[in-house]
């Protein structure tokens, strides 16, 4: 007699994701410390792009420096915060069920030190003798970031006084000017990220 109660079974095969290649360029580089670098990964398969919205990570060792959302397969992120020297930075795209995650290999972001240009301005000029004159100095960098280090302040190539920057800004006052004319100069001594820079002005005291 046939026996009852036996079912069909029904083998559920799940696809196997399908594999994905992920590639990363910069631009620009070599790069300036302060400007911006925009970071664009592409995310290749057989089937095609994965879908748009999905999440690219980019990442400097452990660290994660930003996202971005994958649009035609393309997702970028841009920084203007990475350190002078070379930054290996990798994008890692995650996944989903249908295509596997990838990580690009690393690029060699280098990151160059950023000029600046000093200012040098006199509280009162001309001046007289006892009376009190601030002399500050502005180090303004090449792109973004704020300058710091120190500024020595010389009158003639007599050093006056050595000040740390705040703010990218140093401040000298004295009262101890001679009468005639000084040359005053401020010179930044540069710092890991910026390049030194110096400015002068003639100082007329009566």
């Amino acid at each position: 007699s046939a026996r009852s109660g036996c079912g069909t079974v029904f083998k559920l095969t799940l696809a196997a994701a399908t594999k994905t290649t992920t590639t990363l360029t910069s631009s620009p580089n070599p790069s300036t410390y302060g400007q911006a670098v925009t970071f664009t990964a592409v995310v290749t398969s057989k089937a095609g792009a994965p879908p748009d919205g999905e999440t690219v990570t980019f990442k400097k060792g452990t660290t994660v420096l930003g996202t971005g959302t994958l649009s035609g397969g393309s997702a970028s992120f841009t920084t203007s915060t990475l350190k002078v020297g070379t930054n290996a930075i990798k994008a890692v795209y995650g996944g989903d069920s249908n295509f596997a995650g990838s990580t690009s290999k690393a690029v060699k972001q280098v990151v160059d030190k950023a000029t600046t240009t000093a200012t040098l301005a006199s509280s009162l000029n001309p001046s007289k003798v006892g009376q009190s004159v601030t002399f500050t100095a502005s180090v303004t960098p090449q792109f973004s970031g704020t300058p710091t280090g120190k500024v020595a302040f010389y009158d003639g190539t007599t050093l006056l006084k050595t000040v740390a920057l705040s703010g990218g800004a140093a401040k000298y006052t004295t009262p101890k000017l001679t009468a005639g004319t000084h040359t005053i100069t401020a010179t930044y001594n540069g710092s890991t990220s910026f390049d030194g820079s110096s400015a002068s002005l003639t100082q007329t005291v009566n």
